[in-house]
């Protein structure tokens, strides 16, 4: 009798810390997502935005999980014209992998690292780079800046006439999800 009480009261205990896990978490979206990835090359400093992306989530407490950014890459735009787009997609392999995507199991409130995996141009890699993110009542704002090698992904530095992009670029990302 005094193992089946026990038994009872862990079953209780467990179920009311499961049940009070999934009343808590909250699953959010993106509202706007703005992306940013600069360069070089030779004759001049690059610049491509991108501002319609997919992001989700599930928030627990302060803890982001299963969080999720996908991105097509002819949502990329520069300021210079079709010709650098076009260069771009090819580079990004646009026409077999249209998509960059990056997965995280979990990110924390504040600033620190996150890990996951960022597919472009078809190759994923487990990456870890610096992140904030901030909350604000049911808002929360994500930040993330970090620099790329164009060549860890497989992909060839575009150019024109000889002159080529520098292999590195910087890649910025800033998502408001609700």
């Amino acid at each position: 009798m005094k193992n089946l009480r026990i038994f009872l009261n862990a079953t209780i205990v467990c179920g009311t810390l499961l049940f009070s896990q999934l009343v808590t978490a909250q699953k959010i979206t993106q509202k706007t997502t703005t992306i940013i990835v600069t360069g070089t090359s030779p004759l001049h400093d690059w610049e491509m935005n991108g501002s319609t992306a997919s992001f989700s989530g599930m928030v627990n407490g302060n803890t982001i999980s299963n969080a999720t950014l996908t991105m097509p890459v002819t949502n990329l735009k520069s300021k210079k014209g079709k010709s650098m787009d076009n260069k771009a997609y090819e580079a990004l392999k646009s026409a077999q992998n249209p998509t960059i995507s990056f997965s995280s199991s979990s990110v924390s409130i504040g600033k620190g690292n996150i890990t996951g995996k960022l597919t472009i141009a078809g190759v994923s890699k487990n990456v870890t780079f610096p992140i904030s993110v901030s909350k604000r009542e049911n808002t929360y704002t994500i930040y993330g800046t970090e620099v790329l090698k164009l060549s860890d992904f497989g992909m060839s530095r575009p150019g024109f006439m000889g002159i080529k992009t520098g292999d590195e670029i910087t890649v910025k990302v800033n998502i408001v999800a609700e």
